[in-house]
Order: structure tokens, then C-alpha cells, then sequence
């Protein structure tokens, strides 16, 4: 007699909580990431560009979560030039923003000025989102061009050498 009560109240539980139960499908999420084999493809076609304008430079490629996929670093590039690349990849990012758009959003006085002090965040020009399907599937970094255009205009051929990949 107990089990059935207990089965019994269970079941009306089960009613109960019906809707606001998820099924196996919704509990997870799924996602497009750049592989490997594309972030390198990126990474190189940035750097080529960069190279065939005279700058030496490194470039870094993030997976959707700001999580490093790739870095190279041209030879004369500087030791600064990981890091920053790296940075610029992150903060694009995270931000969901290309950092030159930042640039401008949180220089002195304006209200986002404080994301500059935030740990990780680099606002300089050469971080630029990758996007595909409507989706933020990447960023990539280039640091050691003469300025933060230079290093978009890398970053941006980089982004154009694997468009046909990204279009879904």
C-alpha cells in the first residue's frame, strides 16, 4: 500500500513538473568552432599579408571562447607581439566587438572607459571577430604592424583567405 501512495505522489509530481522538465536534447548546447587545420590556414594568410606589406608581426587566432587555437610569430617580430596579439584575439571576443571599434567606446571620459583596466583586455586596434552563419565562431590578433590599422587591414585578409569556409 505504501508503494502505490508513493507512486502515486510521484506521479502527480511528475505532472506537476511536467513542462519545466528539459529533455536530453535541451540540456545541451551545440556550437560551431574554427578547427585547428582553418585557425593555421588564418593565421598564415595574416601573417603573408602582413609580410608582403614589409611588417613583421605575430598573429593569434582564439576558438569562440577566447581560448588560443594558433600563434606564429614572424622571426623579427617583437617579444611584445604574442602577447598582444593574443590579447587583441580575446578582447574581440569576449567583447563582441572588432578592438578598434573599442578604441574610440572607451577612451577617457567616456561610460565604458573602465573596460581598459579590466585584466586580459587589450584595446588597441587589431582584433577582429570571426564570424560565420551569424555566429562568433573565432578571433584572431595581429600585433607588430606600424598601428592598429595595419594590423586590421592583416587581420582582415587573413579573415578573407578562408571567407568561402566560414559562408554556412
Amino acid at each position: 500500500m505504501q508503494v502505490r501512495s508513493i507512486l502515486g505522489a510521484m506521479s502527480m509530481l511528475a505532472m506537476l513538473a511536467g513542462p519545466s522538465v528539459a529533455s536530453a536534447e535541451e540540456a545541451f548546447a551545440t556550437y560551431r568552432s574554427l578547427t585547428v587545420d582553418v585557425a593555421l590556414d588564418l593565421a598564415r594568410a595574416a601573417l603573408n599579408d602582413c609580410r608582403q606589406n614589409g611588417h613583421q608581426v605575430a598573429v593569434a587566432v582564439v576558438d569562440r571562447f577566447g581560448v588560443t587555437q594558433v600563434v606564429l610569430r614572424d622571426r623579427f617580430a617583437g617579444p611584445h607581439t604574442v602577447t598582444t596579439a593574443t590579447g587583441k584575439a580575446w578582447t574581440a571576443v569576449s567583447f563582441r566587438t572588432n578592438t578598434t571599434e573599442l578604441v574610440a567606446a572607451t577612451g577617457p571620459g567616456m561610460p565604458q572607459s573602465g573596460v581598459r583596466g579590466l585584466p586580459g583586455a587589450t584595446i588597441i586596434g587589431g582584433g577582429l571577430m570571426i564570424e560565420a552563419g551569424g555566429s562568433i565562431v573565432g578571433g584572431i590578433g595581429v600585433s607588430g604592424a606600424p598601428g592598429g590599422d595595419a594590423d586590421d587591414v592583416c587581420a582582415k585578409a587573413g579573415i578573407e583567405k578562408i571567407r568561402n569556409l566560414l559562408d554556412f
